[in-house]
């Protein structure tokens, strides 16, 4: 939409203008198709909203586009969130600038000084443009003509529309608005953790541990929220110090989304960070996304990602991933021939149940033979693996106490392990199962991780934090650091999108990704990180393991 006229003039100087221009277009293309891949989400009943997020106008019609050069386009992939975003606060990367087009910085000057009451500082603000009326407005989204007729830059596209799907575009812009959101107040910025009542209470304690000390020095030493140059006697320039709700959600999970809605209404929040699920984190998903609150990297084994999602992000697909992983092993046949049957074997009302669920999936439509066991609280393990014989497969969705009780002799040539379930390397296998079992392991190698969590576990010996759970408590460290350097992006602008968008667009930033050796996210990916190893022990004692092949994103 407007004021791309200069936001294009300087493109990287590495690769020349040519190149970053059909670089950025291709970048464009990808997010409309992310778009249109989304565009599947919940009808909205506000009209500009329609046409702003997903290309349709109030008559159900696809938004029509003319490009530079005469190509048309039409319905997501011309659709105003594609580069201008949710919060309508636009984007920066590099030199490549998109302006933010909230109705505070349209229909004002445009200026950099951070002092113009009621519009805080966004990265892709400019400084030399007069403010838009209504009329001007629509000049530019149907001629690309901007307030000083300018042509505006090539990336915008000039769009058909009447005079009413432009009027209700023109409301919704003036709604996008830079107030900060419920939860942000003169002294501090107040988020929430969430557990359920499934969660394991060792690793509860744990989460928690790390979460209130980090909390508690950020309060101790709260940071301003704009940059030096920038900083005003504005309110959104305030220094905060952070404030910890913790909900505790209790009963049947048919309940919780109407508890989370109380503990909101009591105790108004920012964000929710970090937290512990057991095996259903759905009711949590559905009220962040209900609520429109970012619901930032929580440690779940079984994360509810759904295409339409924006709030929810996660650091994996816990053990969705891990089934993948397993799939693409078992498809491969790394280890020797293809299995007559693959036995799963899980405990009913466990995480498990739904990684057998996804692999079984998985393999049937490969044409492989599967066969699920599903253990009640009082089965042994042993029950399960009567009848295996050494030319099937066998998968463990068991945790470590299972795993202890295995015996020493395993009835097939092949086995899989969930890595994240039975304990990863401190995984309690006898010696006689290690020659034949295969981890999925969702993380990076030991000893790559050991040197990215030193600090952390620095930052918890000098807090006299036990650490039980190591896996668990640097995730939740690392949210915590993210949800701080991404709030240092946001610089004052305190709109729960616009958070969630700094996070997709600074992620990959990140050197110190502790348990993960990369994560990246863009617009429509909600599993910062994207892979696995499998992995095999080395010994027949301890817990030195060995990678089978290389880092595989299933």
């Amino acid at each position: 939409m407007p004021d791309h006229a200069r936001s294009h003039r300087r493109l990287r100087r590495t690769t020349g203008a040519a190149g970053s221009a059909a670089a950025l277009f291709a970048l464009l293309l990808a997010l409309s198709a992310t778009v249109t891949a989304r565009a599947s989400g919940a009808p909205t009943d506000d009209p500009g909203e329609a046409i702003y997020r997903d290309g349709v106008l109030s008559s159900g019609a696809p938004l029509q586009a003319l490009r530079e050069g005469g190509l048309r386009m039409a319905g997501p992939a011309v659709a105003c969130v594609n580069c201008h975003r949710r919060s309508g606060f636009g984007a920066k990367s590099g030199f490549t600038t998109i302006p933010p087009i909230a109705g505070t910085y349209l229909f004002h000057p445009s200026t950099l000084s951070g002092e113009r009451p009621g519009m805080p500082y966004v990265e892709s603000m400019r400084s030399d443009r007069a403010a838009y009326t209504d009329a001007t407005l629509a000049r530019a989204i149907r001629s690309g003509i901007d307030t000083q007729g300018q042509r505006l830059g090539y990336l915008m596209p000039r769009f058909a529309l009447n005079d009413d799907d432009m009027a209700a575009l023109l409301r919704y812009l003036k709604r996008l608005d830079p107030r900060p959101a419920p939860g942000v107040t003169g002294a501090a910025l107040h988020f929430a953790t969430i557990t359920t009542p499934d969660a394991d209470p060792v690793k509860r304690r744990a989460t928690l541990d790390v979460l209130r000390h980090y909390f508690a020095d950020k309060d101790a030493f709260p940071t301003n929220a704009a940059p030096p140059h920038l900083a005003s006697d504005a309110p959104a320039s305030a220094p905060r110090g952070w404030q910890l709700h913790v909900w505790e959600l209790s009963g049947a999970a048919s309940t919780w989304e109407a508890q989370l809605a109380r503990h909101l209404a009591a105790e108004p929040v920012f964000a929710v960070i970090s937290g512990l699920g057991g095996r259903n984190w759905a009711p949590v998903r559905a009220f962040c996304e209900r609520a429109r609150i970012p619901c930032l990297f929580p440690n779940v084994e079984v994360p509810d990602v759904r295409n339409d999602d924006f709030y929810s992000i996660y650091f994996s697909n816990g053990v969705l991933l891990e089934a993948g992983l397993i799939a693409a092993d078992i498809a491969r046949g790394d280890h020797g021939v293809a299995p007559q049957t693959v036995h799963e074997v899980y405990r009913v009302g466990d995480s498990g149940e739904a990684g057998a669920q996804a692999l079984a999936a998985a393999l049937r439509a490969w044409g492989f033979d599967v066969s699920r066991h599903a253990l009640m609280p009082a089965d042994r393990v042993v029950k399960a693996l009567n009848g295996i014989s050494k030319n099937d497969a066998l998968v463990l969705w068991l945790r470590p106490a299972d795993i202890a009780t295995l015996g020493q002799a395993a009835p097939a040539r092949t086995v899989y392990l969930s890595g994240m379930m039975g304990g990863l390397d401190h995984a309690p296998l006898p010696g006689g199962w290690r020659a034949v079992t295969h981890i999925a392991y969702p993380f990076d190698m030991p000893d790559r991780v050991r040197r990215r969590v030193d600090y952390m576990l620095d930052w918890a010996a000098s807090r006299h934090i036990p650490i039980v759970d190591l896996q668990v408590q640097a995730d939740t460290f690392l949210a915590c650091v993210l949800l701080e350097e991404a709030l240092g992006h946001v610089t004052g602008t305190y709109v729960r999108d616009y958070l969630v968008e700094r996070i997709e667009d600074t992620l990959e930033q990140r050197v110190i990704t502790g348990y993960y050796p990369r994560l990246t996210l863009a617009p429509g990916q909600r599993l910062a990180s994207k892979g696995g190893y499998m992995v095999h022990f080395a010994d027949t004692s301890g817990t030195r393991i060995v990678a089978d092949g290389a880092w595989t994103v299933p």
